[in-house]
């Protein structure tokens, strides 16, 4: 199954200004990655290629970095999860464009566990992630994110499970 997800956020500021923000992915000062909301980021050194590291059960190495524009992702885990992702910013007639690209074939069991569990926290995790973007630049957020009830239930059953899990 072929997936492509993509989310985008315009800010009214130079490039450079929100291309920064992706060279602090996975370290300490993380101005995009929401790791008070949901599993951290981790690199097993500073953001270059060849860097491996992965957030809760997905696993990656960066494959490609251009700081200050892009950062790409090839996936190593879940199995069945064959692809990449990828944080960009581009400049569109006067705006800046963040956006996070998400392109992969799911094999095997990832054909029901990305639409049925992935996805829908993939998404909303990107959206914090924007949020938190768009506070680290400086930007009000009258309305942030706001998890559906599907996210606020996987998020739930996860948590409960992995607890009885430890006992």
């Amino acid at each position: 199954m072929h997936v492509l997800n993509i989310h985008e956020r315009e800010f009214d500021l130079p490039l450079a200004t929100v291309g920064s923000l992706i060279d602090t992915l996975a370290s300490k000062s993380d101005h995009i990655w929401p790791s008070d909301k949901w599993p951290a980021m981790h690199l097993d050194r500073p953001l270059s290629v060849g860097a491996v590291g992965g957030h809760g059960p997905v696993r990656y190495s960066v494959e490609e970095y251009r700081p200050g524009r892009e950062i790409h992702f090839r996936f190593l885990a879940p199995s069945g999860f064959k692809g990449k992702h990828a944080f960009e910013v581009e400049d569109r007639q006067g705006q800046t464009v963040l956006r996070h690209v998400l392109e992969m074939r799911a094999a095997g069991q990832a054909c029901l566990s990305w639409p049925l569990l992935f996805r829908p926290l993939h998404d909303a995790l990107i959206e914090d992630g924007f949020d938190r973007a768009t506070v680290a630049l400086g930007i009000d957020l009258p309305n942030p994110s706001r998890w559906p009830i599907y996210v606020r239930v996987l998020r739930f059953a996860i948590k409960t499970f992995s607890k009885a899990g430890r006992r």
